[in-house]
């Protein structure tokens, strides 16, 4: 890598996001594609967390590489703060870069320094459609009828503990399928088994009982982890 994509901070070396993406450009970068897997919310300690995929392409033989990138109040400068989702864009892409390109030092712009940018142009992030958002609601707020201001009856007998039972799923905030691959990604990554650790770790049954922010919090878990394998890897 050149000289002008290195810099130096507290007596540690870094690489430019700018330095990653020309190499991977040499090497026959075909596309990045980004995923926005968990939005910040006071309800998930306002964590943001995006996934990026890197496609390289050369002598028609396609590499895919993906890296997971997080950003919470507390990981990032006060003046990134509003920058969430950014941010967490920002270490996916980068870190996604960094397998692509055998680079094992940690990116500058990783850091969320207030100077640090990778110069993208603003754009929307690609959430599926099967994963849609839905607003938060109570167990206290009634139900209403489409197209009307009258609140629903409410059931009466088994149909009542049947509704209660579903209104405390529903407030429980069970992961979402786009966390669930984020973790399967990263324990492969670290050859762990995704139930194993959930239940060594929250003490639930498996993957599928974890709540959102518990899946919030193991990612970031897994990907502190998995940033500190590669710094070790590199010094």
């Amino acid at each position: 890598m050149r000289k002008e994509f290195i810099v130096e901070r507290q007596g540690k070396t870094f690489v430019l996001y700018a330095g990653l993406l020309d190499l991977a450009h040499q090497n026959g970068l075909k596309s990045i594609r980004t995923e926005l897997v968990q939005v910040p919310t006071e309800a998930n300690n306002r964590i943001a967390i995006v996934t990026a995929t890197v496609v390289l392409e050369k002598e028609g033989v396609e590499r895919t590489f993906t890296g997971i990138g997080d950003a919470a109040p507390n990981n990032v400068a006060p003046m990134m703060l509003t920058c969430l989702m950014r941010m967490a864009e920002t270490r996916a892409k980068a870190r996604a870069l960094r397998d692509s390109v055998n680079v094992g030092v940690t990116a500058f712009e990783e850091l969320g320094e207030e100077d640090a940018t990778d110069g993208a142009p603003e754009r929307g992030y690609y959430v599926p459609a099967s994963r849609p958002t839905r607003p938060e609601r109570s167990a206290n707020t009634p139900l209403r009828i489409a197209g009307s201001s009258a609140p629903a009856a409410r059931p009466s007998g088994p149909r009542a503990a049947a509704s209660v039972a579903e209104t405390k799923g529903a407030s429980a905030g069970l992961r979402t399928e786009a966390q669930a691959d984020a973790i399967r990604s990263l324990c492969r990554r670290g050859d762990r088994d995704a139930d194993a650790l959930v239940r060594e770790r929250f003490s639930v049954e498996s993957l599928d009982a974890l709540s959102q922010v518990q899946a919030s919090e193991l990612i970031r878990a897994l990907n502190d982890r998995s940033a500190g394998r590669a710094t070790a890897a590199a010094s």
